[in-house]
């Protein structure tokens, strides 16, 4: 297997929002390479405990090798849609601090075989749980247009989006659309040469849009981060970094409903719902990343961390 590399994004920005306690619980949702799963590892002490969720395989794995001289750590081969069934089934209830990096790591992008990137020509795969059927290939080769364009429109927030779907049908009637060039050729032949060879990078956002239909990234992510914040013990810290504005609006509402008391119409004379906040913003606006890691890790530019804490 190919080395997992991947730089983990606001490192320290992300310890130091878990205010982390040398005998607490800490969950890793998308532990990746291990990158952040090892500085919270670093500092538990006898008691703490580390469980590394990843649904990629490869990601467990190679967590695993970086991680092994710490005896306090567990894996967990699965989605973070099924954390909170999961903890409670290994007898965890509560914890003292989730994070959760939604971006794909460097690995999945730079291995070919694994279909995620336009820069790369590889199987038109994507699944960042390979154990699941639906691919990057059956979304191509078997949505409906109109399907495709409402994902490519919706997911990867790209205007061209009609004439890239009516593109695709016509491609794979004549043979299926199997690699990853094969997709981005017929993505870029409905763009002007002068976008193609300007900025470039003109698949991106279709490449993203096909991404999240085939993970159901944004399916899953309002139910997980409410199970997140519900899993979270009093003075608990939830750390989440997201890479688009669709993952962040999503982040930023919940975060907004839990940390709210009364959602009464504004006129409502007394309140009658009954609902009270469960968390309270650390920062009311996201952290971004700083000029220094720009420079030196430019996948980091779209990264965005919002931090919440359990109230009591």
């Amino acid at each position: 297997m190919k080395e997992f590399n991947h730089i983990p994004v606001m490192l320290s920005e992300c310890i130091n929002a878990l205010n982390i306690k040398p005998n607490g619980v800490y969950v890793d949702m998308t532990c990746g390479g291990g990158g952040h799963s090892e500085e919270i590892a670093k500092r538990l002490c006898a008691g703490g405990k580390l469980i590394c969720f990843d649904q990629d395989a490869d990601a467990i794995e190679a967590c695993k090798r970086r991680l092994s001289p710490f005896s306090c750590v567990s894996f967990v081969n699965e989605n973070f849609k099924n954390a909170k069934t999961v903890l409670n089934a290994m007898g965890v209830t509560k914890v003292d601090g989730i994070l959760a990096d939604l971006g794909v790591s460097s690995y999945q992008i730079d291995t070919p075989e694994r279909g995620f990137s336009y820069l790369y020509d590889g199987a038109l795969d994507m699944r960042m749980d390979k154990r699941q059927e639906k691919s990057a290939f059956s979304v191509v080769n078997f949505y409906p247009q109109e399907k495709l364009k409402k994902i490519i429109y919706e997911y990867g927030e790209e205007p061209f989006a009609p004439k890239i779907a009516s593109a695709i049908i016509k491609a794979r009637a004549n043979c299926p659309i199997s690699t990853t060039g094969e997709l981005k050729k017929v993505i870029e032949s409905v763009f002007p040469k002068s976008m193609i060879y300007g900025k470039g990078g003109v698949s991106k956002k279709t490449f993203q849009a096909i991404r999240i239909e085939v993970n159901g990234e944004l399916e899953i992510l309002q139910e997980a981060v409410e199970n997140f914040i519900s899993l979270l013990s009093p003075g608990g810290r939830l750390a989440v970094i997201t890479f688009h504005s669709l993952e962040d609006r999503i982040v930023k509402n919940v975060f907004k409903l839990a940390s709210t008391d009364c959602i009464c119409p504004p006129k409502t004379p007394v309140c009658i719902c009954g609902h009270k906040a469960q968390i309270k913003l650390v920062n009311k606006k996201p952290i971004t990343p700083s000029p220094e890691e720009l420079n030196r890790n430019s996948r980091s530019h779209s990264a965005k961390l919002r931090i919440a804490e359990k109230l009591n």
